[in-house]
């Protein structure tokens, strides 16, 4: 009798082992999916030593080295500038934040209206301010058999011409309030050996 309780007990204690199938479904069945939250983006910082009016020196680029007045913020983050184009040849372009050096100059840019420029693209035709025309130039190959060549070459757009014009008009009128404020923005910046840029206040 104590050994039949023994082997009872025992049996009892040892749990059931999982007999594996025979056969195996070909296909998966059905995952419950998770949800997934999207962040929504948030803008690009701008850095607190940048403010409309605050004069910039590039660092990278076609323009390196070149000051230039920063006006607003883009929605794609990036910095609209302008030399103006009238100074130091620096036209309305955009640049990233990281390669530029703000300095403690400021020029009054309260005059001068930015509104209609924007590089948010079209819903219907997906191009922006900045976006470049393309236009058709038929040149003569000097014999009336040949059929002429066309060549495409991009170009701005009249609106661009347009606003860089009454953008640096508004600019001239507050840089010339500044004595040697021109001369300043048409100066390049350089650094000679010895220099210490980490000591430096711009």
């Amino acid at each position: 009798g104590i050994l039949r309780l023994r082997r009872l007990s025992c049996t009892q204690r040892m749990p059931k082992q999982k007999v594996a199938p025979k056969w195996y479904p070909t296909e998966d069945g059905p995952k419950k999916l998770t949800k997934t939250i999207k962040k929504k983006s948030q803008g690009t910082k701008l850095r607190k030593s940048i403010v409309p009016g605050t004069v910039l020196i590039l660092l990278a680029g076609r323009f390196k080295g070149k000051r230039v007045v920063f006006l607003k913020q883009l929605e794609s983050g990036l910095l609209l500038v302008s030399g103006p184009f009238k100074v130091n040849g620096v036209p309305l372009r955009r640049v990233n934040q990281t390669y530029v050096i703000a300095t403690s100059t400021k020029i009054d840019v309260s005059s001068v209206d930015t509104s209609g420029i924007s590089d948010a693209p079209d819903q219907k035709t997906k191009r922006h301010f900045f976006s470049k025309v393309v236009a058709e130039t038929k040149e003569d190959s000097g014999d009336s058999e040949f059929v002429s060549q066309e060549t495409k070459k991009a170009g701005l757009t009249e609106e661009r011409k347009a606003m860089q014009n009454k953008v640096d008009t508004a600019l001239l009128a507050s840089i010339q309030k500044t004595p040697m404020m021109k001369d300043y923005l048409k100066s390049r910046f350089s650094l000679q050996k010895g220099d210490l840029p980490h000591l430096m206040k711009f």
